[in-house]
């Protein structure tokens, strides 16, 4: 059965390929800083399940976005990312992604302590909604191509991460051999640390809008494990590594080795 699974897959990515025009390929990567640093190999896998994902999610516009096929890459791409050592099973589950031009504003009703009923709004970048859709901002997604931190795509999926065992609270489903006490510790240490330094008004590298949350938390840091891995090992480097073997992914290493590659070329 593994064996035909493998060979129908095969049959999918080869039909999918054929639809992808190269220079497509060429301009989105090149638009992409964040996937400098992987291996020919791994950029190959990436490209694979990067297809794979645009074939099982639906890719929705709103508001009369004009969803060009680069656009559609460079969302299929950076959202395949978190789970390259993980694979696409880990978004079983929904099926969608709706974009819209820029944030958006989404209505709901709120219940305050005292019984009563409001309608919230707030303007969004991106959303992960619970057994539904991931909604981006166009505008937010192209913005978060710089490799600076911030990178809204990979925050989202984060979340759908989170979610694979219920609401999102910081702690996605470990692996064999993970530790939830480890995971526990250096995470709660990590987000208390970043709360304090937050409400004592200090400058912090990392976005205070992490200190929303646990589940808040564990997508900015996502965010900076991808984008800046050398800065979240510097902060937190019991996050970062709990990261690592979630993930199943060094970025740091990666980028160790491409700067020594770059040193030693003559």
């Amino acid at each position: 059965m593994r064996a035909l699974t493998g060979w129908w897959q095969s049959r999918v990515l080869e039909r999918e390929r054929a639809r992808v025009d190269p220079r497509d390929w060429e301009h989105v990567r090149d638009a992409l800083p964040l996937l400098d640093d992987l291996t020919e190999e791994e950029s190959g896998r990436l490209a694979d399940l990067a297809l794979l994902f645009l074939r099982d999610k639906r890719l929705d516009p709103a508001q009369g976005l004009a969803l060009t096929d680069r656009m559609r890459l460079a969302i299929a791409l950076q959202a395949s990312l978190p789970v390259l050592g993980l694979g696409l099973d880990w978004y079983r589950g929904w099926y969608a992604v709706i974009v819209y031009p820029e944030e958006f504003v989404p209505e709901r009703e709120v219940m305050g302590d005292d019984g009563v009923v409001w309608t919230e709004q707030e303007a969004k970048s991106g959303e992960a909604w619970e057994q539904g859709p991931i909604i981006l901002s166009w505008a937010d997604v192209e913005a978060g191509m710089e490799r600076d931190g911030y990178n809204v795509v990979i925050h989202e999926m984060a979340h759908k991460l989170d979610m694979r065992d219920g609401a999102a609270n910081g702690c996605p489903p470990l692996h064999a051999g993970m530790s939830p006490k480890a995971w526990a510790e250096a995470f709660s240490a990590a987000y208390e640390d970043l709360c304090r330094r937050v409400d004592a008004d200090e400058d912090t590298p990392i976005d205070p809008y992490a200190t929303e949350s646990p589940a808040e938390f564990f997508a900015v840091l996502s965010e900076g494990f991808f984008e800046l891995p050398d800065l979240v090992h510097s902060e937190y480097p019991a996050v970062y590594e709990q990261l690592r073997l979630f993930y199943r992914q060094d970025p740091l290493a990666r980028r160790t080795a491409v700067t020594c590659e770059a040193r030693q070329a003559p």
